[in-house]
Formats: structure tokens, sequence, C-alpha cells
């Protein structure tokens, strides 16, 4: 099955209100970077053990490691889990810059460093989310 068949099959298995929402976001991010790459991770290991929720991946970058090797991964993340929905901006030096850059526009979302979680889309500015994914997409994406 391709990346984008897994997101649809992934978002259409969500609660009615959660999958209307990441459909949303799954858009808005789409008209953003209409040419990011898709990523569909389903959570497991390489053992297919499960030790994450599913999640959409929006963009590529490449991640180095300090034995040398690297691996490209996304660069915005976007997951249903049962508190609501995470977007994880990926690839921050910076672990207080989305707090600094967003935190008091956004609303009524908890804010770690790589993570904005929040219950429901009408809990958040929209504008204030689409500019930190267009920050982080704008380039190599």
């Amino acid at each position: 099955m391709s990346a984008p068949e897994q997101i649809d099959s992934y978002i259409a298995g969500q609660s009615p209100a959660k999958a209307e929402d990441l459909r949303e976001l799954h858009r808005r991010i789409l008209a953003i970077s209409p040419d990011a790459r898709l990523w569909f991770l389903d959570g497991r290991n390489e053992d297919g053990k499960v030790v994450s929720n599913p999640n959409i991946g929006y963009g590529v970058q490449t991640r180095r490691y300090a034995n040398g090797t690297s691996k490209d991964f996304y660069r915005i993340g976007l997951s249903g889990n049962t508190s609501g929905i995470s977007v994880y901006v990926m690839g921050l030096t910076d672990r207080k810059h989305l707090s600094e850059t967003c935190g008091r526009r956004l609303g009524k979302a908890k804010i770690t460093g790589y993570c904005i979680r929040f219950k429901a889309l009408k809990d958040i500015d929209l504008a204030v989310l689409e500019e930190v994914i267009a920050e982080r997409l704008g380039s190599d994406s």
C-alpha cells in the first residue's frame, strides 16, 4: 500500500471528530508544501513490536548520528493519540523555540521541545500552527 493510501486508511480509522481534524490538518499541510515527501510510520519497530503511535510525516531531512550513520526522516509529523492530536516539529536544535515563538499565540496546547499537543483544532489558532509548519517545511522538503 502506498503512503497516501496508508494515510487515508489511518485517518479513516480514527473517531469521526478526530478523523475530521486530522483530515483538515493533512489538507492544510499539503497546501503549504504540496511537493513534500509523504511518510507513514505504523508505530512498529524492526521486530514488529508497537513502540509508538502511527505517524503521518511530511518533508525530509537527514538525521546524522554520533556513530557516523545517517537516516532520512520527516520534518513534520502528525499523529492522533488518546488525548487528541500531536504535531511533531522535527530537527529543531533549540528546545525552547516552539514555546518561545508560538506558545502564547497558539491557544490551548501543550508544547514540548518538538511537539505541539492539543485536544481538537477548535482549541488552537490554526494560522499560528500553519506558520510553524511552513517555517519547518520551507526548505529542502
